[in-house]
């Protein structure tokens, strides 16, 4: 699991538990550096990685999550460098939220389907990516998600992938993982409108910035 300053809090811990809760599996983190990390907005809490990017061994499955953070992974050479160079022989690729803009930009989802948090869905094709609206999205040893939440649904497919799909169920059942909203605005399909387009308004200016920023990568890379 790849994590950068001010990645998206739930993105990683969501995933995290599931792969903590499920037999067989052991997840570990990797930065650039093996200094603490807070997440986006929670400037209290702090991840210490286990490993940094020169002395990270060999894994299975590389995983990106997202959040307003992976503006410093995007500017980060060594950083797209390495999930380049890991990516390409990881059994698996995958990404919760924004970490699919991340993974596409190291040049690992050219050609693939892919999903990511609604608000950026449009912005996959820069980096090659198809998109499609799903909670997670599997094509061939790519997957990736939607937006924050979506990745407890990502973690369980991901766990039933590796290691069975009685312990994905079995880890499902330990963290009662029966998710029933009071309403239903999760999406931007079923949203108020007016809800939408505060959303998309406050938003506005980091997705400027992300789609300025992934062209520029997207360029220098041809």
């Amino acid at each position: 699991m790849l994590i950068f300053p001010g990645f998206q809090l739930l993105d990683v811990a969501g995933p995290l538990e599931i792969f903590g809760a499920t037999e067989g599996l052991e997840p570990m983190s990797i930065a650039a550096s093996r200094e603490p990390l807070a997440p986006d907005g929670w400037p209290q809490v702090r991840f210490t990685p286990d490993a940094d990017l020169a002395t990270a061994p060999e894994f299975d499955v590389l995983f990106v999550p997202g959040g307003d953070g992976i503006r410093h992974a995007l500017r980060d050479a060594a950083t797209l460098r390495f999930l380049r160079e890991r990516g390409e022989r990881a059994a698996y690729v995958t990404s919760v939220c924004t970490g699919a803009l991340v993974i596409g930009a190291a040049g690992l989802l050219r050609g693939y389907r892919a999903a990511t948090y609604w608000r950026y869905m449009d912005l996959l094709p820069i980096v090659g990516a198809i998109p499609i609206e799903a909670r997670y999205v599997r094509d061939r040893n790519r997957i990736t998600s939607g937006g924050v939440t979506a990745g407890m649904d990502f973690g369980l497919a991901l766990a039933a992938e590796l290691v069975g799909e009685d312990r994905a169920k079995a880890a499902q059942l330990k963290l009662q993982y029966a998710p029933a909203p009071p309403f239903d605005a999760g999406e931007p399909s079923g949203a108020p409108a007016e809800i939408v387009d505060r959303q998309r308004a406050a938003s506005q200016a980091r997705y400027d910035e992300r789609a300025a920023l992934l062209r520029s990568i997207m360029s220098e890379s041809r």
